[in-house]
């Protein structure tokens, strides 16, 4: 059987139709009787897998292909999504995170008969494994493990799973809790003990803050912000100081930016080092820390925030005519109501950050249709082995 494509979710697709995950274009395979791949002729692209939870584990799908393959094939997966919509345009560069830097993991657990097991979904199914080695985890991560088997223990009902999303901070690890187990009173200071004996900076169970020790602080431009527990950060530091590279060239020389779906102030503030910078997103607790970390910080231009829902209430063209440049980093679904208006508004300047390339290439078009022209595109892969695609992208009218 011959591998003649590779598909968006990272399967190798047979001649015959059939996909056939952890393959690579122009391999021949067989099938063994489980279904996975008999390499028969390899690629030149295939590598050894550098993660020992690799075969069994869902979180990644590229370890068996060169970093030069998979940069190659992220930055096909845009140019195949703007083709769509007949946008022509080369990638200017393809980032990626170095293995080992993922701050922010959301683990699974499940009590055993013998204690816990945290770890990551096996691919396609409900089963957990323990990922001890986890190539993708920074360090603190890792080293967390055997303290979350034991959060699990005292945090999990008989038969339900958890999720544990944890933040690597400067002060500890910031750990929020997702169980349908009640948090009564006795439960609250046995969980406080043992975020204090484990040295977490912050434990959170759901909406309710439990203890913190000491505040979990993200560094964003001269900022120390504490983000709400659970609250989005970008994956890696180093991905984040690409976008944030990104959206300083596109927006370079405003006076006055407009940040759209700006969450905790990852753009915000650094960009209020040189311009007037207003900050809009749906959720109040992530404002509130946005401007406490504003007004603690010294040397910064003035910072506005507004709470409002931009898929309901998109800002309109006469609010927008009081911005030089806008950033706009929304979820998946991408920002189909706010890009129609900025295509019809006064602004010149736009950075577009996106985590979906075909919402990307849908909004971009609506862009290009107004007068808009894409000054360039950057991949940023901090998501590295894995099928998810993040574009940073400059856009500019005369």
């Amino acid at each position: 059987m011959l591998i003649e494509t590779l598909t968006q979710q990272g399967l190798g697709r047979a001649a015959d139709g059939q996909f056939v995950p952890r393959t690579l274009p122009g391999e021949e395979i067989g099938l063994r009787e489980d279904g996975t791949a008999q390499i028969l002729k390899p690629s030149t692209d295939r590598v050894a897998p550098p993660c020992r939870h690799f075969k069994s584990c869902g979180g990644c799908a590229m370890q068996h292909a060169a970093d030069p393959f998979v940069a190659s094939w992220k930055a096909e997966i845009v140019t195949r999504a703007l083709s769509a919509h007949g946008i022509a345009v080369d990638i200017r560069a393809v980032h990626t995170s170095p293995a080992q830097s993922r701050r922010r993991a959301k683990f699974a657990g499940k009590r055993t008969k013998n204690g816990a097991l945290v770890g990551f979904h096996t691919r396609a199914s409900d089963t957990i494994i323990s990922v001890p080695d986890c190539q993708l985890l920074l360090p603190s991560l890792r080293a967390a493990l055997p303290s979350l088997e034991e959060l699990t223990v005292l945090s999990a009902s008989r038969k339900g799973e958890i999720a544990l999303t944890v933040t690597d901070s400067p002060a500890g690890l910031d750990v929020w809790v997702e169980s349908d187990k009640p948090l009564d009173g006795p439960l609250r200071i046995t969980l406080a003990e043992f975020a204090q004996r484990h040295g977490f900076a912050r434990l959170a169970w759901g909406d309710e803050p439990v203890v913190t020790i000491n505040p979990p602080t993200q560094q964003f431009g001269r900022a120390s912000v504490v983000p709400p527990a659970g609250a989005f950060l970008q994956a890696t530091r180093d991905g984040e100081a690409q976008l944030l590279a990104a959206a300083r060239e596109a927006t370079d020389g405003a006076d006055r930016i407009l940040d759209l779906f700006a969450g905790c102030g990852t753009f915000t503030l650094p960009l209020a080092e040189d311009a007037a910078v207003t900050a809009v997103e749906s959720s109040g607790p992530m404002l509130v820390a946005l401007d406490q970390g504003w007004r603690r910080a010294q040397g910064l231009k003035l910072i506005k925030t507004e709470t409002r829902d931009l898929y309901r209430r998109p800002l309109e063209p006469d609010e927008l005519r009081h911005f030089d440049a806008a950033v706009i980093d929304p979820p998946r679904a991408g920002a189909q109501a706010q890009i129609a208006t900025l295509a019809v508004s006064t602004v010149r300047k736009i950075a577009m950050i996106s985590c979906n390339p075909i919402t990307f290439a849908r909004d971009a078009k609506v862009l290009i249709d107004a007068g808009f022209a894409i000054q360039w595109i950057d991949v940023v892969d901090q998501f590295r082995w894995s099928p998810h695609v993040e574009v940073a992208a400059s856009f500019t009218r005369s």
